[in-house]
């Protein structure tokens, strides 16, 4: 498996989704200032993949230079059903490991849906990623930049009438678009 072609098609998803629509306004800079590690499991043991989450949390510890880690997971998690039953594992995990406070994760799926509404809601876009993802947030760096930004309450809120505006295929395009390195 090349690593890097599931890297650069995450990394471009990123660039045109979460920072090309804003639906993180705090993403730019540590995309800019290049401090997301990216972390490729190719590995479908649900243990070895749960191990790979541990394995962040020390590197974040251990490296204030990364500001964030996004881990891309390739294989084993296709299944929206499975990988919502593996990421309530990675929360208790998280948890159990002593990082409540420290440490947070975010959810990404290419069949991202929130539970209020249709699978087929644009909505569900703010949150589908080109891989099974999850991304390891910094409490203490969100809690800094959430200090700062007025109603940051309102972001998901901007986030699902931009997406429902923009429409399905203008994200579908993206997501394709996306995969396209890792297909050649």
């Amino acid at each position: 498996m090349n690593q890097d072609k599931y890297i650069t098609a995450t990394r471009l998803w990123i660039e045109k989704t979460i920072i090309g629509y804003n639906f993180c306004p705090f993403a730019r800079k540590p995309f800019n200032d290049d401090v997301i590690h990216y972390e490729v499991v190719d590995d479908k043991n649900t243990q070895e993949q749960l191990h790979s989450i541990v394995n962040e949390f020390h590197r974040l510890d251990q490296n204030n230079q990364i500001e964030t880690t996004v881990i891309i997971f390739p294989t084993g998690l296709e299944s929206y059903f499975d990988y919502l039953d593996f990421l309530d594992i990675a929360n208790n995990l998280l948890y159990e490991e002593g990082y409540e406070g420290v440490y947070q994760l975010a959810s990404f799926h290419p069949d991202y849906s929130f539970s209020d509404v249709d699978q087929d809601d644009a909505s569900n876009y703010t949150n589908r990623s080109p891989f099974p993802l999850i991304h390891v947030i910094r409490e203490a760096s969100l809690e800094a930049v959430l200090s700062r930004y007025k109603n940051a309450e309102q972001i998901p809120e901007d986030n699902i009438q931009l997406a429902r505006e923009k429409g399905r295929a203008v994200f579908e395009d993206i997501l394709s678009d996306c995969r396209k390195p890792v297909e050649e």
